[in-house]
Parts: structure tokens; sequence; C-alpha cells
């Protein structure tokens, strides 16, 4: 594999000089939060067995985002591949950069960035750094399960305030309300945008869609007490997956418990595929709701993303039922952007797509 030279453990010339002092290791929880440690010889891809965590040596930390005008320019990813199973994960396909595959391997073989925080606070002091958002849970969950065991993001919360960096976090753990004292300290000196990931509460449809994550109505408990300690929380619906959360009933459903959990906003985004999930979802479906396979030739016929006109109706509806329910107001700091389509109907709206199986 091309990263097992990074592995703790193996030699690296390039991790500093044997005169300066040994870091302190970061204080770490109890257990392994359901995962074990992999054997001393090379990971392989496409194995069976428990889900394991690498410990790794990461070269640097803060990513720059490719691209001309990209939503965020910087990242930070302290996890590789991701617990929470998501079946339509877009990041998947990173894995095989890995030389690890984007199915079970993604799910189950998690490297630890174990020196991320030391990582971070070098590179924020450098001369070059402007300061610039640094967004996390952009690629991999940094609240997954794997957290509970290596604490990385407290002291990367932490490096991150002691800057006054801006930063912002998506995630669809609980757990980020563990380290809620750091968020509000970080509040008071930089902004701090948090956003929680919710695409449906249908219970039926997440236990089998992302069988590694809290429930939804765990998630929203997360935004209501965030909000309740004065840290805006916006909410993406994300994502809405056609044929099994987007009928009208379950859009009035999921919105009206965000508004009701205190988001100040709601971000509707339509399941797209990239290659490495697109097969790996593909394969769900066909075991789950293989009835939906034709709708989905359909929709996804020119590549990764739905047709726009059924984009449009999807999220044309969210944003209708989510000016009902008093999200996305005029003049929020947080305020949506104004869709450019027209707007639905009044009342009820029949997407006259069918229901999940």
């Amino acid at each position: 594999m091309r990263w097992e030279n990074l592995r703790e453990g193996t030699k690296n010339t390039g991790q500093g000089s044997l005169f300066e002092p040994a870091p302190t290791p970061p204080e770490r929880g109890t257990g392994r939060a359901g995962l074990g440690t992999p054997a001393p010889g090379p990971v392989l891809a496409g194995q069976d067995g428990e889900a394991v965590a690498i410990e790794i040596q990461a070269r640097s930390i803060i990513n720059r985002v490719p691209g001309d005008d990209p939503m965020f320019r910087w990242t930070i990813n302290p996890y590789r591949g991701c617990s929470h199973a998501c079946v339509y994960c877009f990041a998947r396909r990173t894995h095989e950069y890995l030389d690890l595959d984007s199915g079970r391997d993604f799910d189950t073989r998690i490297l630890v960035k174990v020196n991320a925080a030391e990582r971070l606070r070098a590179e924020l002091a450098r001369p070059s750094w402007r300061g610039e958002h640094i967004a996390m849970g952009t690629n991999t969950d940094p609240y997954q399960r794997a957290e509970g065991r290596y604490r990385l993001m407290p002291e990367i919360i932490a490096a991150l305030r002691d800057t006054a960096n801006p930063f912002s976090i998506l995630t669809k753990g609980t757990l980020v309300l563990r380290d809620l004292p750091l968020l509000e300290q970080a509040a008071q000196v930089t902004r701090v945008g948090m956003a929680v990931s919710v695409g449906s509460v249908d219970t039926s449809v997440w236990r089998t869609v992302e069988p590694g994550t809290p429930s939804p109505r765990a998630r929203l408990g997360v935004v209501r007490a965030l909000s309740e300690r004065g840290l805006e929380c916006s909410v993406l619906m994300a994502p809405i997956l056609p044929g099994l959360t987007d009928s009208a009933e379950q859009i009035e459903e999921t919105v009206a418990a965000i508004a009701e959990a205190g988001a100040t906003r709601v971000s509707p985004v339509v399941l797209h595929l990239r290659p490495g999930a697109r097969e790996w979802y593909r394969a769900w479906l066909t075991r789950e709701h293989p009835r939906l396979l034709p709708l989905y030739r359909e929709l996804y016929a020119r590549g990764s993303y739905a047709s726009d006109s059924y984009q449009r109706i999807v999220t044309t509806a969210v944003r209708e039922v989510a000016a009902r329910h008093g999200l996305n107001r005029p003049g929020s700091p947080r305020d949506a952007e104004r869709p450019s389509e027209p707007s639905a109907p009044q009342g009820q709206l029949s997407l006259d797509l069918p229901t999940s199986a």
C-alpha cells in the first residue's frame, strides 16, 4: 500500500529531529469504539473481518480544495474511511487512492491521523497561512465512532480557538456534544459554523442506508442542544433519496422536525452518485428496493447528478415547507440563497414518484 510508510511504528525520517522532545500524546478515551487493531503486516484490500483503526502519521493536515471556485477552500479530515457506512457516501472513492476498495474497506478500514493536532498547530503558525476558513466533515465525519477513542477533535478545535481561525463542522455524530465547551470558547473569538446532516426522519430507511450513524432524531437532538447553548446550527437535508425519502409527506415531516429542533436554516441536497459510491449504492438498491432501479436509470442517465427537473421539484418543495415553518427567513445571518427556480404551488405538493417498498 502506498501509505504503509505512514503507519505508526514505521520508520519515517521526515518526522523531525532526534533531539526534539517527543510530543505529549493526546488523552484518549477508553475502549476502542468497536474498532480492532490491525495485524502488524500490510493491510490488504477486500478482506473480511472486524473493523480496524489504522494509526498513521500525517505529513500535512490542512488540505486545499481543488477547483477555481470551490464552496470552501480549505478542509481538515482527521480520519479517512468512515464507520457510519452510509451506502451513498460520495467519499468512498477516496479509499481507492489508498489501494483499498470503496465498499466494505471504506466502512471498516479507518485511517486515523494521530498527529493531526500537532500538524495543525504547526501549519497554523506558518507565516504563509492567512487565517482562512477551514471546513470539517466535508469528506468523512470527524465525529464517527473512532473519535470516541482517539479524541482528535478537542485538540483540533483548541488549536483553531487559540489562533482565532474561523471554521465549520458538518456531522452526523452526537459525539460533538462532548466538545460543546470548546466550541463555545471558539465562538467567542472567531466565527464557528455548525451543521448537522439529516436527510429524512424515516427510521425504516435510516436503518439500512446509514447503519453506523446515530438515529435522525438523535441528530436533531444535537441541533437542539447546540441552539440552546447559543451556537446557531443549520441542517443539511442530505441526501434526499429518490423514491425513498422524497414524498410530500416525508418532506413535510422532516422539515417540521428540523424546525422544531431549533435549526436556523435547512439546505436540501438531492442524492448524487459519483463513481465509487454509484456502484455501492446500486448494489444496495438492487438488494433492498429493486423496483426502483428503472427510476434511478432514468434520473441518473446523464451521470452523477439527478436530472435538473427532478432536482427543481424536490428543492422547491423543501424550501416551500421550510418557509411555512419559519426556516431560512430573510435577514438571518445564515439565510439560505433564494431559489432561482419558480415557486411551487401552495398546499400539499405531489411529486408523483414511487414510495419505498
